[in-house]
């Protein structure tokens, strides 16, 4: 089958720093699914694992955001059967969807939304379940519209993660939702997406908060630049309130939260299928939900780009854009 590997840690704009691969097809265990992958996402994990040095050795795979068909399913499956369409963001500590072929626990792989093409369907799932599970899951945010009043801050509303928190926040929450951005067509996005309001995180966040008739939200979703907002952000946020953050700040000092007995959360979304915790099946049934809602129009896809084939040169371009900061929504390959 084909894949794209990665042998050493490069830079990006080496030919090098991935690979075109020729691999024997992997073989599904137990709980797995065997997937033909017609679609694929970058997602920043990528850039970090690709620049992470890892053992001389094999090719390492990368690649987690999947779209494809089933074509085998291991001994003890149960949800899918062959030639079902799904979607998914894959583990962590197994190769990649970067691979004609991809083998992958069905206990975290979802339906494909109906609706959707396999690129659609693509750019959505590790965002997605990044979004949900800190909306819902680490700032307990109660699942209803209508049901929680307030205000969240996201943090670098136009990336992955933001556009579809956006969207999460604002259709299924009665929070207001403000998001960050700087540029003319990353504020146009997120307006688009459903942000009722938009400040700039050049600007201290607190300040743009109290310009806008907002001197404090109950919670703050920090996708990026936590070190960098760190002070506004407990500024902004009010009595007892909540921060969940998803990025790796190089230290969090979080002594200033105690006075107002402000809480931390961090999300990872591999964590259920790194730990195979009791309630990993949870983002089996969390894309299923979210893909029920794709098909009702409630939420869409945050596909922005689409850069052609699956191979080492589109990666490459992909990886650069990501690399680069400014990429806005999601950026999607298909077929080999």
């Amino acid at each position: 089958m084909k894949a794209v590997g990665v042998y050493k840690s490069l830079p990006i704009t080496s030919e090098d720093a991935l690979i075109d691969l020729t691999l024997p097809p992997p073989v599904p265990r137990a709980h797995d699914l065997l997937v033909e992958v017609r679609s694929i996402s970058v997602n920043p994990v990528d850039v970090k694992m690709r620049l992470t040095p890892g053992e001389p050795g094999p090719a390492r795979i990368l690649g987690w955001d999947a779209a494809g068909v089933v074509r085998g399913v291991g001994a003890q499956t149960s949800l899918f059967r062959s030639g079902d369409e799904v979607f998914y963001a894959g583990a962590l500590d197994r190769p990649g969807t970067n691979s004609e072929l991809h083998v992958v626990d069905e206990r975290i792989v979802g339906r494909k939304p109906a609706s959707l093409s396999f690129a659609q369907a693509a750019a959505l799932p590790l965002t997605l379940i990044t979004a949900w599970e800190l909306l819902f899951d680490r700032l307990s945010v109660p699942y209803r519209v209508g049901t929680q009043s307030g205000a969240l801050l996201i943090i670098n509303g136009a990336g992955g993660v933001g556009s579809v928190l956006i969207q999460l926040a604002r259709r299924l929450t009665g929070l207001t939702v403000i998001a960050t951005a700087s540029r003319t067509e990353t504020i146009a996005w997120v307006k688009d997406l459903g942000a009722h309001h938009v400040i700039d995180h050049r600007r201290p966040l607190d300040e743009g908060l109290k310009a806008i008739g907002v001197p404090e939200v109950e919670y703050v979703a920090g996708l990026s630049g936590t070190e960098q907002h760190l002070p506004a952000i407990v500024n902004a946020l009010a009595p007892q309130g909540k921060f969940a953050l998803i990025d790796d700040p190089r230290s969090l000092e979080i002594g200033p939260f105690k006075r107002k007995s402000l809480s931390v959360h961090w999300e990872f979304m591999f964590t259920r299928s790194l730990y195979a915790t009791p309630d990993m099946g949870a983002q089996h049934r969390l894309l299923n939900n979210a893909a029920d809602l794709i098909d009702a129009g409630v939420l869409r896809t945050t596909l922005k780009d689409e850069l052609g084939p699956i191979n080492a040169a589109n990666l490459r371009r992909a990886h650069a854009t990501v690399e680069s900061g400014k990429a806005i929504g999601k950026l999607v390959l298909s077929g080999f």
